[in-house]
């Protein structure tokens, strides 16, 4: 049968004269990729779970270029579509030397890309309209794409997907009538989001990278010891846990590694030489799901990630497959991946930029209140425990304030950054001084709305600490939630708070931060701007007509001075 070209192509790393693009095919297929002027790459699908996909290494690509490109499958061409009124997708690189070159990052999470979506009188989706922006406007391209999570939406699915569902149910198949758990299901959520016109086009011309958050496996995923144990209790768990890590791996992770690191995957080595990899990919999917123990100190696999695009270095963080739930040493991230995350923090760069799927810096009461409970949680009376258990999964009590330790650690390595410590800085120059950053960006997503809130160190601290937080791209906050979101914001409910904190030890922050705009409750996406060692951002909300308006403009002012902030 004659291979069509189900998702993509979407252009993930563009890193030097290379590029990586990612697809899906109904069919094995050759494919090949030319690039006008300069480029060309190929590769042969590989198989599994009965479907097809390719990730292909574009090579020669020539320096700052904009150049359009075509994909074949069988030598019959397939990207560009016939009769398409979208502009030519590119690939775009860089000046072989872009250490003078600003860099521009969009981002943003929570995408809801359901047919029903519309009709619950949702805000337009920001990725849309920000694609229909830069059709109009090619030349304004970003140098990446950064999602932050919750790509799909593996426990509230559409009507369509909920009907494919129910009959493999009565097939036979185990699980929830109303959620993916399956491999297969899961093929049909990435199915309906990334074949959204405007968003395909945006995927084949804007380079992306993309982590999970919760909602690509299952709500409030990994929230504690005692959730994995109650959910290990389901009998479709395995299989959900197992389809869910290895999807995600195909259609998400992948794209995150650059060329070289995807010549050097053992398991993509071990995926592209079998036949069929469905059984690697199923074992792969339950091996990463073990969680770090007393007994296993190893991370089963790293989904952190890191890159660097002129005098920007960007580190991207796992917050969810890989956290530490052992009662007494919670960590968001096992030793060893934090070790990998501090020798990528320290180097020789401008701009530090986190991406966190979950904030750092929440709203103060609702720091405090997640700080509280961890502590009650851990209680060596059960009753206590037990309590403190069900508040947290009641109201998602599971961000960094959560995780005090790791919430603490985070600040303190901002600190010794943006103090230029002697012992951990860069050095610069043959006489042996030391730089800090011109600035560090925590981009996060997962709270259903929008704010700016900057970290205060005290005096010493010359370097620019930013919160940016984007969410949602397309989905809502219930109206009654939207006030206590407001209040938590406020000095005398943080008050209340530490003060609840204050009766379970919980010790005060190293740190002070301060809301500088938000929250915004509509449909966002962010750019930051990082240009020598000025660095500004911008959350841009949807309007009523499908385009985008200034919700917050924040300029990160050098070595120190104060930030000016534009609503």
């Amino acid at each position: 049968m004659t291979a069509q070209l189900l998702i993509g192509p979407v252009l993930r790393r563009v890193d030097g004269a290379r590029a990586t693009l990612w697809l899906e095919t109904s069919e094995p297929a050759s494919v090949r990729v030319e690039v006008d002027e300069a480029g060309a790459g190929s590769a042969r699908t590989f198989s599994a779970y009965g479907h097809h996909y390719s990730i292909v290494t574009v090579e020669g690509l020539a320096p700052e270029s904009a150049n359009a490109y075509r994909l074949y499958l069988d030598d019959r061409q397939v990207w560009p579509e016939e009769h398409t009124d979208h502009p030519p997708s590119v690939i775009s690189t860089r000046a072989a030397d872009d250490s003078g070159q600003p860099v521009s990052l969009v981002f943003g999470s929570c995408r809801e890309a359901t047919p029903e979506s519309s009709r619950r009188n949702l805000p337009p989706d920001a990725l849309d309209a920000y694609s229909r922006r830069l059709m109009a406007d090619p030349a304004a391209r970003p140098d990446l794409l950064v999602l932050l999570g919750d790509q799909v939406y593996a426990d509230e699915t559409s009507k369509k997907v909920r009907r494919f569902i129910r009959r493999r149910r009565a097939a036979g198949h185990e699980g929830p009538a109303d959620q993916v758990v399956t491999f297969e299901e899961y093929t049909k959520l990435y199915l309906e989001s990334w074949r959204d016109p405007e968003v395909r086009w945006l995927f084949a011309t804007v380079p992306s990278v993309m982590i999970f958050d919760d909602h690509e496996l299952i709500d409030d995923w990994n929230t504690s010891s005692s959730w994995r144990a109650d959910m290990a209790r389901e009998p479709w768990w395995r299989e959900r846990i197992s389809a869910g890590l290895a999807s995600y791996w195909i259609y998400q992770h992948l794209g995150n590694l650059s060329p070289d690191e995807l010549a050097a995957d053992p398991l993509l080595a071990k995926v592209t030489s079998v036949e069929d990899a469905t059984d690697l990919l199923h074992e792969f999917g339950l091996q990463v799901d073990e969680p770090e123990s007393a007994e296993n100190t190893d991370v089963p696999y790293q989904w952190s990630f890191a890159l660097d695009l002129g005098r920007t270095r960007l580190v991207v963080l796992d917050n969810r497959c890989n956290r530490v739930l052992t009662p007494g040493a919670r960590s968001m991230l096992p030793a060893a991946e934090w070790n990998w995350f501090v020798d990528q923090a320290h180097g020789d760069y401008d701009h530090l930029v986190v991406g966190s799927s979950l904030p750092w810096l929440m709203p103060p009461a609702i720091h405090y209140l997640e700080a509280w409970n961890e502590q009650v949680a851990e209680s060596a009376r059960p009753r206590y425990a037990a309590f403190g258990e069900k508040v947290r999964r009641a109201f998602d009590l599971e961000h960094w304030a959560a995780f005090g330790k790791s919430f603490a650690a985070l600040g303190e390595l901002f600190r010794r950054l943006g103090e230029g410590d002697l012992a951990e800085g860069k050095r610069i120059g043959a006489g042996g001084a030391y730089a800090a950053p011109a600035s560090i960006s925590v981009l996060s997503g997962d709270v259903h709305h929008s704010y700016v809130a900057r970290a205060d160190f005290g005096h010493a601290m010359t370097t620019p600490v930013f919160q940016l937080t984007c969410s949602p791209i397309h989905n809502e906050v219930p109206l009654p939630m939207r006030p206590l979101m407001r209040i938590a914001w406020s000095r005398a409910v943080a008050s209340v708070a530490r003060g609840l904190s204050k009766t379970a030890s919980v010790p005060r922050p190293a740190l002070r931060w301060k809301r500088l705009a938000g929250p915004y409750f509509g449909n966002a996406v962010g750019t930051l701007r990082l240009d020598g060692r000025r660095a500004t951002a911008r959350i841009e909300g949807t309007t009523k007509d499908g385009g985008l308006h200034d919700v917050a403009s924040v300029d990160y002012a050098p070595e120190g001075r104060s930030s000016t902030l534009r609503r």
